[in-house]
């Protein structure tokens, strides 16, 4: 017998989502299965910061500002968004526990696994 190490599965495919987990994360991933709200999302993290002024982001798409905070308001009902008015404007971030619950959903382990297999 020879030791492989390899990558094991992904959380979505090692054991089955309960369903409280499968409901949150439908939300989240239908909040960003729209093109403009995954764009909004990847403006907002990758800012200076950390941080965006919703001035920065209503000139990067052809939309009225209504459909921006629409947007917006989906991302943050979604959890994946937080925002803080200040003065006029209001601030958005990511908010990291939420964007990473959706990241590891897809990612292999970080660790390899030793599996056992009959050498030919």
């Amino acid at each position: 017998m020879t030791a492989v190490t390899t990558r094991c599965c992904a959380p979505i495919a090692r054991e089955p989502l309960s369903e409280s987990d499968a409901a949150e994360l439908a939300v989240m991933l239908k909040a960003v299965a729209d093109p403009v709200r995954l764009r909004l999302l990847s403006m907002i993290g990758s800012h200076a910061g950390g941080e965006a002024c919703v001035c920065d982001l209503t000139g990067a798409f052809d939309l009225t500002a209504p459909t921006i905070s629409h947007h917006l308001k989906t991302l943050r009902t979604a959890g994946l968004i937080d925002g803080e008015r200040r003065g006029t404007w209001v601030y958005y971030r990511i908010v990291p526990e939420a964007v990473n619950k959706l990241g590891a959903l897809f990612t292999p382990l970080a660790g390899p696994v030793d599996l056992e297999l009959a050498s030919a």
